[in-house]
């Protein structure tokens, strides 16, 4: 499928954050911890929505499936750029670029649509509760996870068949730390309006589309809240959604900008930049985030360490 530049580039050169030497290793240092905590964060989210009979619910299902996403879209991101820092060697392969631009692509894009239906999960929770168990069953949400996953993952497979069949001429110098998809596609020495074009389609169905989705959701969901008479029972309501909301805000800003931005702004080092706070950033916050002012998160946290703790405990003993 990519023969025709696997003749001419096999290796792509990062030229990272290069013109700034002096920060190469502040940067590696943050986003190591960065990953590092992002992996933990995530690892135990996902840790307890398995083990705690309470998480077994709709919306820690939700989140136990974007915690997944956050850690291969990081690993995706990050872990190369880690790796070539200690190797010394800012290079990857033709297929290792391809393979980390479709990851990143489909794992990103993957969130946007299921952040969509978490936000439709907690419009269904707050207006219309007694239909919530019948709406929102085991198999409506394995049907919306699947969903999140199959649409990132054909798209982001579109996106990058279309970028990386373009000729490169021999051009073979990333501006960036990353295979990052605008950075690819101006390797090419052709017409890439048509790419372009397609890149827009999609854009604008992964982010515009669900922000709208976003935006009526939360709309409903206020005007419900608004009519709850008792001062407990909306703030309850608003608990229940203030930390998907938070990382909506956060997710879809930064994405907002990095691919919707105006054509005038071209400054490289704020692209990277904004990379590394949508591929490290985020993910390592949205644990945080969802664990911050939720109870239960909180309890079945503090019963796995306690659980661990008794364990090695007991091994201890034993030996």
């Amino acid at each position: 499928m990519f023969q025709a530049n696997l003749t001419s580039v096999t290796i792509f050169l990062f030229l990272g954050f290069s013109h700034y030497p002096k920060v190469d290793i502040t940067v590696f240092v943050l986003c190591l911890l960065m990953y590092l905590t992002t992996l933990l964060g995530n690892m135990i989210l996902i840790s307890i929505t398995i083990l705690d009979s309470r998480l077994h619910t709709p919306m820690y299902f939700f989140l136990s499936n974007l915690s997944f996403l956050d850690i291969w879209y990081t690993s995706s991101a990050l872990a190369p750029m880690l790796a070539n820092f200690v190797s010394g060697k800012n290079t990857i392969s033709f297929s290792g670029c391809a393979a980390q631009m479709y990851f990143s692509l489909a794992m990103g894009s993957s969130e946007c649509v299921l952040l969509s239906m978490m936000a439709y999960d907690r419009y269904v929770a707050i207006c219309n509760p007694l239909k919530y168990p019948i709406i929102i069953n085991k198999r409506v949400c394995v049907q919306i996870a699947a969903g999140s996953w199959v649409t990132g993952c054909l798209t982001a497979f579109v996106e990058t068949v279309s970028v990386l069949q373009l000729p490169l001429c021999g051009n073979s110098i990333i501006n960036h730390f990353a295979c990052e998809i605008l950075a690819v596609l101006k390797l090419s020495c052709v017409d890439t309006s048509k790419v372009k074009l397609i890149m827009l389609v999609i854009t604008i169905l992964l982010l515009p589309m669900p922000m709208l989705l976003i935006c009526i959701s939360y709309a409903l969901i206020l005007s419900n809240i608004l009519r709850i008479s008792s001062a407990d029972g909306q703030s309850k309501a608003f608990s229940t959604c203030a930390a998907h909301l938070t990382v909506v805000v956060l997710f879809y800003g930064v994405a907002l900008y990095a691919y919707l931005k105006p054509s005038g702004v071209d400054s490289k080092e704020i692209d990277k930049f904004m990379t590394l706070v949508y591929a490290g950033l985020t993910p390592m916050l949205n644990p945080i985030i969802y664990s911050l002012r939720n109870k239960d998160v909180k309890a079945a946290v503090k019963k796995l360490l306690i659980r661990n703790l008794f364990g090695t405990a007991l091994i201890s003993v034993l030996k």
